[in-house]
């Protein structure tokens, strides 16, 4: 009966369930293809393995034997053993306090003899006066002979007042002679003129600087040092002297500064300032530096040239030395951290004997070989 009912509605039936399964189907389809329209989504982040990070270890240095010095440092130039300033010791107008340069006659670099002119001032005026006054001298002279011859007819104190009346006339010439005199420059000894401070036609004053003469051919290296450090340092000593373009040198401390150094130039422009107010100027005296004599004199060295010298105040053969970074201090006491093999620590107490700036002596309480824990 059942299948009857079936076959007698089948087409119509077969309609129907056609329709749904294709309805069905559909669906599926529509909902498939409506995942595939979805946004992808992103992969998931990877995170990195984050490491820990360790903690610095302090470094370690091994005891070791070394020479160890100490040496104070100076700065310094190349100077001649002899050098001068020269400069006019006069001038010219009692009025200005000015004299005017009439000529120079040597230029910088050039070499001269002793005693040759090297600068001369205008004192026209002044030999102009000084005919005058050989005349009115010359008067004088015949007159002071007649008194002379007269010197019965003459009271003691009158005869006594001419006679000092004549020297005066005596003296003025003398005085005005030496002036002239004075307008000459010369050069005290053979040598070079390094610098040449005025032209002709410049105007100075007494004292003022007009030139530097030095003896190039006894050239010596001089350095100052602090007072503290000249203290420490003795005649004899071994010293390196590092010269800019010529590299570093060994020599020996010669002499010890016999003038004490004044570093107040206020000179502007030349050896040891200028006054500029009658007063002489000091000279940049060899006597302020200290001396080292080069075991080997290197070859193009000129006057002026700057350097550096570390004199060696003492010295140490086969020290036992740490790094300034092992060593530890607290209250008083110094020591040191050392490390086993194994990697044990423990702290030493040590005597300290030589400091430098890389090396520290330890005189007592360790041995070469160890090895020691820095800061």
């Amino acid at each position: 009966m059942y299948m009857k009912w079936w076959t007698e509605n089948s087409p119509h039936r077969n309609r129907k369930t056609r329709a749904a399964i294709a309805l069905l189907l559909t669906a599926t389809v529509a909902f498939a293809s409506g995942c595939s329209l979805l946004p992808k989504e992103d992969d998931e982040e990877v995170l990195p393995t984050i490491t820990p990070p360790k903690l610095s270890e302090k470094p370690t240095y091994e005891v070791k034997t070394e020479s160890i010095e100490q040496n104070v440092q100076g700065i310094g130039k190349l100077m001649s053993m002899q050098e001068e300033i020269l400069f006019f010791t006069s001038n010219t107008n009692a009025t200005s306090g000015d004299s005017r340069v009439k000529e120079v006659y040597v230029e910088t670099g050039e070499q001269v003899e002793a005693g040759q002119l090297i600068a001369e001032l205008d004192v026209t005026d002044k030999e102009r006066d000084l005919r005058r006054k050989r005349f009115e001298f010359r008067k004088e002279e015949l007159a002071m002979i007649e008194v002379l011859r007269k010197a019965d007819e003459y009271e003691p104190e009158e005869l006594e007042q001419r006679k000092i009346d004549f020297e005066l006339k005596r003296t003025e010439l003398t005085d005005l002679e030496e002036e002239i005199s004075n307008a000459k420059l010369t050069a005290p000894f053979s040598g070079t003129i390094v610098t040449m401070y005025v032209k002709k036609g410049s105007t100075v004053k007494a004292y003022d600087p007009v030139a530097v003469i030095a003896d190039l051919t006894k050239l010596t290296v001089a350095a100052e040092f602090g007072r503290d450090d000249l203290k420490e340092i003795a005649v004899g000593m071994d010293a390196v002297v590092s010269i800019n373009s010529a590299g570093s040198h060994q020599g020996k401390v010669d002499r010890l500064p016999t003038q004490e150094s004044n570093n107040n130039n206020n000179g502007g422009g030349f050896p040891g300032g200028n006054p500029g107010n009658g007063q002489q100027p000091q000279q940049d005296s060899i006597e302020k530096y200290l001396l080292v004599k080069l075991d080997k004199w290197p070859e193009g060295l000129t006057r002026g040239t700057p350097l550096s010298v570390s004199v060696i105040t003492n010295r140490k053969e086969n020290a036992v030395v740490i790094p300034p970074a092992a060593l530890r201090s607290y209250n008083g006491r110094s020591y040191v951290q050392v490390v086993d093999q194994e990697g044990n620590k423990r702290e030493v107490d040590v005597e300290v004997g030589l400091q430098t700036a890389t090396q520290v002596e330890i005189v007592k309480g360790l041995t070469p070989g160890q090895k020691v824990v820095g800061r």
